[in-house]
């Protein structure tokens, strides 16, 4: 058995937890903000057997997009006022970071 943690971004779960759900996968979900942007994510445990492994990642991998997004280098509050505010630059926000762990006993009460 396997524990999976998918740190996922906001936009991408509605379409991961529905396929989740429509895969039978059971799973935890947790609002979690990302280090980089400070901008939504979602965190999924999910628990899962061995052989399942593989489809569960492709499932992640189907449904969590990456795309572009311009973000200023320096937080406007860092910026001492009147000094010139530097050119957005782009950035690649979404997809999933996923973590897989081996679970060595696993209880339902």
């Amino acid at each position: 058995m396997k524990l999976v943690i998918a740190v996922i971004h906001n936009r991408d779960k509605g379409r991961v937890v529905d396929a989740l759900l429509e895969s039978n996968f059971k799973f935890t979900q947790v609002a979690s903000t990302g280090g980089f942007l400070r901008e939504g994510n979602t965190t999924l445990l999910i628990g899962v057997d061995d052989d399942l492994l593989e489809p569960l990642l492709s499932l992640l991998e189907q449904n969590c997009r990456t795309r572009e997004q311009f973000v200023n280098p320096l937080p406007p509050d860092t910026a001492p006022i009147g000094s010139f505010l530097p050119t957005p630059i782009s950035v690649e926000v979404g997809g999933a970071v996923v973590f897989v762990l081996p679970v060595e006993q696993f209880v339902r009460f």
